[in-house]
């Protein structure tokens, strides 16, 4: 469904920040796949979301979802396959629009008319109260609200939602639990888990927190200086514990993890 195939890109070439992000990456996922990626500072991981996203064109290599080349496409044109939710709660929403307007923005992206020239309709409202109503946090009664009014948890519950309406061929999670608290990181990833479920999606997830890593999803792929260096399957992801994967880290990539954020987590 995903294919990346020995993408590579360097910021700033020839210059004395060049830096080199990612170094021949691979990575293919089939359709229904939830993967969390995880590795130190720098190892290339929102990198590699950026580049399937189309943020950025990659220097060599291809991309393919669900069977087209999207190599060469820019970042509009991509938007029609994927959904995604960033690390910043404030980022996937329009704060002075209210929660039902964000949400029919959602619904008729990529539709060629304007989002509100003829309103929103009673269905509409029903089919959007419906889906708030499952994140249980109330928004379902409070749809004219203004979202600038919400909580961080809110907001990033109500971008999660907006991000699967539409059922995307893939989903993107770019930290997206990072700037939480643990009770609202766990809310939203639980809800994150039963869309994905729920709407059979397949989910492409960075993730500092190595429990969350082996909580979630089916895969674990770890990265390391610009590449892939580890797929954990889900037989073998069932067994393993965190001092597992920072074994299993330091023996392949022949370095110990510096990422503080990960080992604290």
């Amino acid at each position: 469904m995903l294919d990346i195939n020995q993408i590579v890109k360097t910021f700033n070439p020839g210059t004395i920040t060049e830096k080199v992000a990612l170094s021949g990456a691979d990575l293919h996922l089939q359709e229904g796949d939830f993967v969390t990626i995880i590795g130190g500072n720098g190892a290339g991981k929102s990198t590699l979301l950026n580049a399937v996203a189309g943020v950025f064109s990659v220097d060599r290599g291809s991309i393919m979802i669900d069977g087209n080349d999207v190599t060469n496409l820019p970042e509009y044109r991509r938007a029609t396959f994927l959904g995604r939710v960033f690390q910043d709660p404030m980022t996937g929403t329009a704060a002075t629009m209210t929660i039902e307007e964000n949400m029919a923005l959602a619904m008729r992206r990529g539709e060629h008319r304007s989002p509100f020239r003829w309103g929103i309709s009673s269905k509409e409202k029903k089919m959007y109260r419906d889906e708030l109503a499952r994140l249980g946090l109330g928004l379902e009664d409070r749809m004219s609200a203004r979202v600038g009014l919400l909580s961080g948890g809110q907001r990033q519950a109500l971008t999660l939602l907006m991000a699967t309406l539409k059922k995307p061929k893939l989903l993107l999670l770019d930290e997206h639990t990072a700037a939480l608290d643990p009770k609202t990181a766990a809310k939203v990833l639980h809800l994150t888990r039963d869309l994905v479920r729920d709407h059979h999606l397949t989910a492409l997830m960075v993730t500092h927190n190595m429990k969350d890593a082996l909580q979630y999803g089916n895969r674990i792929v770890m990265m390391h200086e610009g590449k892939v260096i580890v797929d954990v399957n889900r037989e073998t992801k069932s067994m393993l514990r965190v001092e597992d994967l920072l074994a299993m880290f330091e023996h392949t990539s022949g370095a110990a993890l510096d990422n503080d954020r990960m080992l604290l987590g």
